[in-house]
């Protein structure tokens, strides 16, 4: 006899214990572990009741409650509460390094260094020969003194943690001397400023937005000035009437007062950028040559090494640098050093860079190379998808990103894709939804994929996508 009382459907629902008893997830709980598959397999079933209730307070058909249905639901909870959240994705909006992205793609070097050093321990830091203790920077601050010019270096865990570091050791309860012009904000709302009051130093702005002088500064240092700070603009230009001291002059300012200068580079380039059709960036052996006391630059932006953030310069200032206790709070690990050594080892042959870096071979891609890949995928599609899709490939503009050279674009071949029915939002959105996620741009209703930014081997599978999402 059927029971077609109102409660029949939640008594239909096993009990957790019965659930576990079944012989699938019996496999589920060899496979992930009992405490997991208990919680797991608790909430799937209050997930089921929750169903049966609102499908009978919409005078819907209630939830399959069969066992094979619950024990997919278990494993679906299961898989996604084990799927990593941060996973490789596809960049097609053209910016080489997209914060959001994860900035730099690692050079095979650098992804081989990380792999041999995370498989078991390492010399993190011990000197092979006599068996003592050392600090972890040797594995890098040969090369950074080779690349720069520089007497010492030290490495933190990136940029903005260099930045609190030099300014806490050398100017902490002093102040700081620096232009308003440079009074940046960068991502996430970090704004100098803050980082003056973080690191214990006291802000001394001189000149204006766009203008500051020589003797602006001049008449800014006291005995009570623990530093001199010129910092990069990193995500913007003044253009126009506008005026500052180079490097140069600063630093024989804080020779002839006795005042350590701070070079705070932002991304920071060891070579120049030029031959890539960009506007230079500033050099750190410039800055090294120019006087610069400290010089602080990131690793992960044009390095294309893993994130962290690189102090260069005079011996005396890293020494007591490294010695400042928030040294240790800011170190980075084996994984970043081994990434980063792998990395600025590419630099030691820079002619060779657009070879075997990814930045660099990304920079160098012409319009050609990329046409001939667009119009490729292009004609695939056409072929796949009905007529109706709009399928066209388009000039585009790449950017470098990450607060490298703000105003200048590559020119580059974009594939543009307009799809009656669905709008170029939602479209984007099915793309971030897959897997991997595909990340393009939007403009004039179409979605844009800059083939700049798409690593080897991605167009199949941009191609996969837009078939099986458009087909």
């Amino acid at each position: 006899m059927t029971d077609t009382t109102p409660n029949a459907p939640f008594r239909k629902i096993p009990s957790l214990d019965s659930l576990l008893r079944e012989d699938a997830v019996l496999g589920l709980i060899e496979e992930f572990g009992r405490d997991v598959v208990v919680t797991e397999g608790r909430a799937a079933l209050d997930e089921t009741r929750a169903m049966i209730a609102a499908a009978k307070a919409g005078g819907a058909a209630g939830a399959d409650i069969t066992p094979e249905n619950l024990v997919t639901r278990l494993r679906v909870r299961l898989e996604k509460k084990f799927a990593p959240s941060l996973s490789p994705a596809v960049n097609a909006t053209g910016i080489v390094m997209h914060s959001g992205l994860g900035r730099a793609v690692l050079s095979e070097a650098a992804r081989e260094a990380l792999d041999a050093v995370a498989l078991g321990y390492s010399t993190l830091a011990l000197d092979l020969e006599s068996g003592k203790r050392v600090s972890r920077d040797h594995h890098v601050e040969g090369l950074l003194r080779e690349l720069t010019g520089a007497e010492a270096a030290t490495v933190a865990n990136n940029n903005a943690a260099a930045t609190v570091l030099i300014l806490n050791t050398l100017a902490r309860g002093k102040e700081v001397v620096v232009s308003r012009g440079q009074l940046v904000e960068i991502g996430g709302s970090f704004r100098m400023p803050d980082v003056m009051t973080t690191s214990g130093a006291v802000l001394r702005e001189v000149g204006t937005t766009n203008k500051t002088h020589l003797h602006d500064y001049e008449a800014a240092v006291t005995e009570n000035t623990g530093a001199i700070l010129r910092v990069h603009h990193s995500n913007y230009r003044i253009v126009g009437f506008a005026e500052e001291p180079a490097i140069e002059e600063l630093a024989a300012l804080g020779r002839s007062r006795g005042v350590p200068v701070v070079d705070d580079l932002g991304s920071g380039a060891l070579v120049d950028l030029a031959p890539y059709g960009l506007a230079s960036e500033p050099m750190v052996r410039a800055s090294v040559q120019a006087g610069a006391d400290v010089v602080c630059f990131s690793g992960d932006k044009l390095i294309g090494g893993p994130q962290c953030g690189i102090i260069v310069g005079k011996s005396a200032w890293i020494q007591k640098i490294k010695k400042n206790p928030l040294a240790r709070a800011f170190r980075c690990g084996k994984l970043s050093l081994a990434a980063l050594e792998a990395t600025l080892k590419l630099f030691l042959a820079p002619e060779k860079l657009a070879e075997r870096h990814p930045i660099y071979r990304m920079l160098g891609l012409t319009t050609d190379e990329l046409g001939r890949r667009a119009k490729k995928l292009a004609s695939a599609l056409r072929k796949a998808l009905p007529a109706g899709i709009m399928i066209s490939v388009e000039d585009g503009e790449s950017q470098v990103g990450s607060g490298a050279v703000p105003v200048e674009t590559l020119p580059s071949k974009v594939l543009a894709v307009k799809a009656p029915g669905i709008s170029a939002e939602d479209l984007a959105r099915r793309l971030r939804l897959l897997t991997p996620p595909i990340f393009a741009r939007i403009h004039k209703d179409a979605v844009i994929f800059d083939f700049r930014t798409i690593q080897p081997g991605e167009d199949a599978v941009v191609e996969r996508a837009l078939i099986e999402l458009l087909k």
